[in-house]
């Protein structure tokens, strides 16, 4: 009977010692997979007066392929911590507070060098068959 009560003991220390490995495991994948993922966020830096783009994160009734989920063109009018914007609508002058990771940078697009390009580009066009 002693015997094996002190077999059963044994017993349980094991598997407490493979709870505890587990356990252990466990921090590590999770520390491991978090700074994975820290590692591929980046980080975007705005300034007062830049223009950005807002995520529209409402719930789609009728999804689109092809609809933008970014809206509107705002300017930033703060910056507040902790990620906090406060930004201003260019067509409705609405100011309003948003979460940082919402927005991204809007650049504007060089218009002077596009005719350029279509100067240079030469087609070749067959002749008309008749």
């Amino acid at each position: 009977m002693n015997e094996s009560g002190e077999h059963r003991k044994l017993q349980l220390q094991e598997l407490e010692e493979i709870r505890n490995d587990a356990y252990d495991s466990s921090k590590i994948y999770k520390k491991n997979t978090k700074a994975l993922h820290d590692k591929m966020i980046s980080k975007r830096e705005f300034k007062v007066g830049q223009k950005v783009l807002l995520y529209h994160s409402r719930l789609w009734l009728f999804p689109g392929k092809l609809r933008s989920k970014w809206i509107g063109l705002f300017v930033i009018i703060n910056v507040l911590p902790h990620g906090a914007i406060e930004i201003q609508s260019l067509e409705t002058s609405k100011i309003f507070k948003v979460n940082g990771q919402r927005l991204k940078h809007y650049f504007e697009g060089i218009q002077e060098n596009e005719g350029e390009y279509m100067h240079d580009l030469k087609l070749d066009v067959p002749p008309e068959i008749n």
